[in-house]
């Protein structure tokens, strides 16, 4: 009997996550094509920052991944936010029966650097979440969408209760009944979207695109799960160790550097560990290596045509921004600085969360460990000559009303658009 193989568009597939997502999928019989114009790489050049580890051309990693396990990844070059006629055309010739949906500009400091970067991220992130979309419907095909989100659109407030997945059970008193007439007022339960509270742009734009996966699968009847994804930790997933030239990304400046990976960075290269206000900020975590199984979980268990978004928690583990700081100082001998918090946010939160339907799918989760931390920060130290420790400082600020730290080609042209105003 020949293999039925699922065909899987990865949008936004050099990047973070995608990079390993499209491996780790590719490494259990999906085909995959990695959709993406390598604006991340421009951004780079925007910030005058690079990732720490040295990453390869898409085509080298491609080349390099085909070599090593004998399975194939296409390339598209194509910006979803802006040219839909080649997205729609993609998805017409490769008919997927799954697409993943990365492809949107990630970082809340970048995204509120500037009045410029502010419109940037709001047009690609919310122009390619409903190109796609269309896109599938004008495609006439039954395709599954998982988008990877974010745990902050929920805020950083717990309201007294674990955070559910997305959902949130409501009881309001009505006075009429299904045909309009006047009636004693009565309890009426109702489920609603969990009241978001973004905290940047950034976070903003994950909003909009929990409404527009409603509308869609309300509307159009299309196949969506979003994944409600914390801050990741850890380099590099199975695939990624198999060889240098197939790297991840380890992003340590103040724009991209996720908080655990910078610490850990810093420790490496002798640089105090950065803590924004008092350090009371507690965020949600989860590995890379179980971001990407948790996305093969998704993939799994799809929705029918018809359902309502599925949302899930992707996250393992909660924990204060200090409690990690004073933990990897302990296991390296890094000492902490307090410095202040360029956000616009409380200076203490408790955050309890509902992640139970990954467990009950299967995830075993990885949690922080002395052994995990310090093979991040080997990594680190074999790539610390790369380190430009001016970038380590975060400088975006969340009141920022001038130009100030705007690249001088922004000011030149108005501010317009970013060096790397492109998408995807």
């Amino acid at each position: 009997m020949e293999e039925i193989r699922v065909k899987t568009i990865v949008f936004g597939g050099d990047g973070f996550c995608g990079w390993p997502t499209a491996l780790h999928l590719s490494a259990r019989g999906h085909d995959i094509v990695i959709v993406d114009n390598l604006s991340r790489r421009a951004i780079d050049e925007e910030l005058g920052a690079e990732s720490l580890t040295p990453i390869r051309s898409i085509e080298e990693r491609i080349a390099a991944w085909e070599e090593i396990s004998g399975k194939r990844i296409d390339f598209a070059r194509i910006d979803i936010a802006q040219d839909y006629e080649a997205l729609l055309k993609l998805i017409g010739e490769y008919r997927p029966d799954s697409m993943v949906h990365f492809a949107e500009q990630r970082a809340a400091p970048y995204s509120m650097k500037s009045s410029a970067h502010k419109r940037y991220t709001v047009d690609n992130n919310t122009n390619a979440t409903n190109n796609v979309l269309a896109a599938v419907v004008e495609s006439g095909q039954d395709i599954h969408l998982v988008h990877l989100g974010t745990m902050g659109v929920y805020g950083y407030g717990t309201a007294g209760m674990k955070i559910p997945e997305g959902y949130l059970d409501v009881q309001v008193m009505a006075s009429e009944d299904e045909q309009g007439n006047q009636v004693e007022p009565h309890p009426v339960e109702q489920q609603i979207l969990y009241p978001t509270n973004p905290g940047s742009i950034y976070h903003m734009t994950k909003v909009l695109d929990q409404t527009l996966f409603a509308f869609y699968a309300k509307n159009d009847r299309l196949r969506i799960t979003d994944l409600h994804q914390g801050i990741i930790w850890g380099t590099n997933t199975a695939e990624t160790k198999l060889d240098e030239r197939l790297v991840n990304r380890f992003d340590y400046d103040g724009d991209y550097g996720t908080v655990l990976n910078r610490f850990l960075m810093q420790a490496a290269v002798g640089y105090p560990l950065t803590v924004h206000g008092t350090g009371g900020q507690t965020r949600a975590f989860i590995h890379i290596q179980d971001m990407v199984r948790c996305v093969e979980i998704a993939l799994q268990n799809p929705p029918q045509a018809g359902d309502r978004v599925k949302i899930f928690n992707q996250m393992t583990e909660t924990h204060r921004v200090r409690d990690l700081a004073e933990l990897i100082c302990s296991i390296t001998g890094a000492r902490m600085e307090l410095v202040p918090n360029p956000r616009q946010e409380s200076p203490e939160n408790d955050l309890h969360v509902t992640n139970d339907t990954f467990l009950d799918l299967g995830l075993q989760p990885t949690t922080l460990s002395e052994g995990l931390l310090l093979e991040v920060e080997e990594t680190a130290k074999r790539y610390r000559d790369r380190a430009d420790m001016s970038k380590i400082p975060a400088r975006s600020l969340w009141n920022r009303t001038t130009h100030e730290g705007v690249p001088p080609s922004l000011v030149q042209t108005g501010g317009d658009q970013p060096a790397a105003a492109t998408a995807g």
